[in-house]
């Protein structure tokens, strides 16, 4: 059974969005939140976007600075995240 998986990127955000990656392994759903901080611009942070994209995963944010990104308001953003199966705070 497929899950449906929201990762919430706060302050470890290079390793938040690996992690997203990896777990697509499993052939889960996964969606990326990239919750009250701009994204940071380093080169792990960057080949992580590309990988995000090449997979196709969704990415949402709350700060309309996060350029490329989906951007949603708070309350949204709460709501959405009852859909999912499995929330992962990173």
């Amino acid at each position: 059974m497929v899950k449906k998986i929201a990762v919430l990127v706060r302050d470890r955000q290079s390793e938040a969005l690996r992690m997203s990656i990896g777990l697509t392994l499993m052939d889960d759903k996964v969606d990326i939140f990239v919750l009250d901080r701009r994204l940071g611009d380093t080169n792990d942070i960057k080949f992580n976007l590309e990988m995000i994209n090449e997979m196709g995963l969704k990415m949402y944010t709350n700060i309309i600075e996060n350029e490329g990104i989906d951007c949603i308001s708070t309350k949204q953003l709460a709501n959405k995240l009852l859909e999912y199966d499995i929330v992962l705070p990173y």
